[in-house]
C-alpha cells in the first residue's frame, strides 16, 4: 500500500455535529484511504459509534485521545510506527482548541489534506447566538464546511453569507434530511443577474460561471449570455464545433490548461485571440448519462485580452 503520501483529514465540530458520520463516509471511500490500514484518532465520543463492523471491513485502527495532552508529536509517531496507515482520520474535539494543532508536527510522510468542519443546523442559530467563537473559529480554517440535518425551513441563503463572510475560500454544503446534498446556492445569491434578457459575465465571473455551471447546468438552460474568452481546437469536435475557455491553474503553476464548455458556432479556432461571446445556453445529456452545458452561438465581436489571463476560481 501506499506510503509516500499519507493524508490527515482533520474533521471538526461542536459533539453530535455529525464529525463521525462524516469520518465514517471518508473510511469507506478508497479514494480517500488508498485502501490501507486507516488510523482513526477519536479525540471525543459522540452519539454515532465507530461500530467494530465497519472498522474490520474498512481496516480502521481506533485510537481514542481522552485529553488534548496526549495529542503530541511524540504520539502521533508511535502510532505511525505501530500502524503504518496510509491513511488518518482525526475526529478533534474543538473545546481543546486550535492552537493545540500549531504545538505538533506530523510524522512523514503525513500531511494535510483537508479540514472539514460540520454543524448541525437545527442547534445552529442557538450556538452561532451563544457560542459564536467556538462555533465560528473552526470554520474560518476549514477547507469545507459540511451543515446537515437542514430542514425545509433552514434559510441556507443566509447562513451561506454569514460562513463566507468568516471563510471565503471554504467550499460550503448542506445535508438535507433526505439525504441529499446541495450547495445552497440560488439565482439571488449569483453576482449577475440571471432576470436579464442578456446575462453579462465579467472577466472575474468566467470561473464563478463556469464552477456553478458544472453543478447546475439546469440554471441556465435556454438563458443568453455575454461572455469574453477564446477559441480552442479539439481533434474530437465535428466542423462547426469549438471549446470555447480561457486558461485556468487546474492545480499548480505547471498544471495550466483550459476550461470551458464545447460551442457550435462559425467562429474559426484561435486560441491566441479573444472575443466576446454572444451565446444560447442548453443542457445537454453525455453519453455518461451526466448533463452538462453547451453553447449554441449567436454573434463574436473582438474583445480586448483580459487583465488577469488565468481563471480565478471563486467560490460563492
Amino acid at each position: 500500500m501506499r506510503r509516500d503520501f499519507v493524508p490527515v483529514y482533520l474533521i471538526t465540530g461542536f459533539i453530535e455535529s455529525g464529525k463521525t458520520t462524516l469520518g465514517l463516509t471518508v473510511l469507506a471511500n478508497d479514494r480517500f484511504t488508498n485502501g490501507g490500514k486507516v488510523l482513526i484518532l477519536c479525540c471525543e465520543e459522540g452519539e454515532t459509534e465507530w461500530d467494530e463492523e465497519n472498522l474490520k471491513k474498512y481496516r480502521g485502527v481506533q485510537v481514542v485521545l481522552e485529553s488534548a495532552d496526549e495529542l503530541t508529536t511524540k504520539r502521533l509517531a508511535e502510532l505511525d510506527r505501530e500502524i503504518a496507515p496510509t491513511c488518518v482520520i482525526i475526529e478533534y474535539n474543538t473545546m481543546w482548541g486550535f492552537e493545540k494543532l500549531d504545538e505538533i508536527d506530523l510524522p512523514v510522510p503525513w500531511g494535510w489534506a483537508q479540514v472539514v468542519t460540520t454543524a448541525d443546523a437545527t442547534t445552529f442559530d442557538n450556538y452561532m447566538t451563544n457560542m459564536r467563537k467556538i462555533l465560528t473559529d473552526p470554520m474560518k480554517v476549514a477547507d469545507m464546511i459540511y451543515v446537515n440535518r437542514c430542514g425545509e425551513n433552514f434559510n441556507k441563503t443566509s447562513w451561506r453569507k454569514q460562513l463566507r463572510a468568516m471563510n471565503s475560500a471554504a467550499t460550503i454544503l448542506f445535508e438535507n434530511l433526505d439525504g441529499t446534498v446541495d450547495d445552497g446556492i440560488t439565482d439571488e445569491d449569483l453576482p449577475y443577474d440571471m432576470k436579464a434578457d442578456v446575462i453579462n459575465i465579467s472577466e472575474e465571473q468566467f470561473g464563478l460561471l463556469y464552477v456553478d455551471s458544472m453543478d447546475h447546468p439546469e440554471r441556465y438552460d435556454g438563458k443568453k449570455i455575454r461572455i469574453v474568452g477564446q477559441a480552442w481546437k479539439r481533434r474530437e469536435f465535428p466542423k462547426g464545433y469549438y471549446y470555447f475557455a480561457r486558461k485556468a491553474m487546474t492545480c499548480c503553476s505547471n498544471d495550466i490548461a483550459p476550461c470551458g464548455w464545447v460551442c457550435k458556432g462559425e467562429r474559426t479556432p484561435d486560441n491566441k485571440t479573444y472575443f466576446t461571446l454572444t451565446a444560447l445556453c442548453k443542457r445537454v445529456e453525455g453519453p455518461d448519462g451526466q448533463t452538462a452545458l453547451m453553447l449554441n452561438e449567436i454573434s463574436t465581436e473582438r474583445a480586448k485580452t483580459p487583465k488577469e489571463e488565468l481563471v480565478n476560481f471563486v467560490n460563492l
